[in-house]
């Protein structure tokens, strides 16, 4: 067996083994498990995600959108970067929530175990809400005027 023959037979390993390892993606809510997080900390239109060696990782939704989280309107961006590492998210981007009429942007969340709450960083302020309201991923709505008249009816 030749030299030409050998590197073909290696790139088809690599081919093979990148396949089985990466071949059947995670969805980012698994993901976000994985690090401690619920699942629904993120909507469910979420696409694909890259997530680097260096935690960096960036998740693409199908569209931007708007969730209304117990009486918090948040806006997620079609992209969504961050440095994730377990139980903490930090230099968030793409996220931003409404507080007294104004949007700030999210900039961190950490989830504190023992008190089972997620803490948001928001601008100046910091909010915490219970980590079970956040189990499942939800929906989102294009525009943040239909989603506050569904709340109305």
């Amino acid at each position: 067996m030749g030299p030409k023959e050998r590197t073909l037979i290696l790139l088809l390993i690599i081919l093979c083994l990148e396949f089985q390892f990466h071949g059947e993606a995670e969805d980012i809510h698994d993901v976000l498990a994985e690090y401690g997080f619920p699942r629904g900390l993120l909507p469910n239109n979420a696409v694909s995600y890259t997530l680097s060696s260096d935690a960096t990782i960036s998740v693409q939704l199908e569209a931007p959108c708007y969730v209304y989280w117990k009486q918090q309107l948040v806006y997620y961006h079609t992209q969504i970067n961050g440095t994730l590492t377990y139980a903490s998210v930090s230099h968030v981007s793409g996220i931003q929530a409404q507080k007294l009429f104004l949007w700030f942007p999210v900039t961190g969340i950490t989830l504190h175990q023992r008190s089972a709450t997620l803490q948001f960083f928001v601008g100046p302020f910091s909010q915490t809400f219970p980590a079970a309201d956040f189990q499942d991923a939800p929906a989102c709505t294009r525009s943040s005027l239909s989603l506050s008249l569904s709340l109305c009816n």
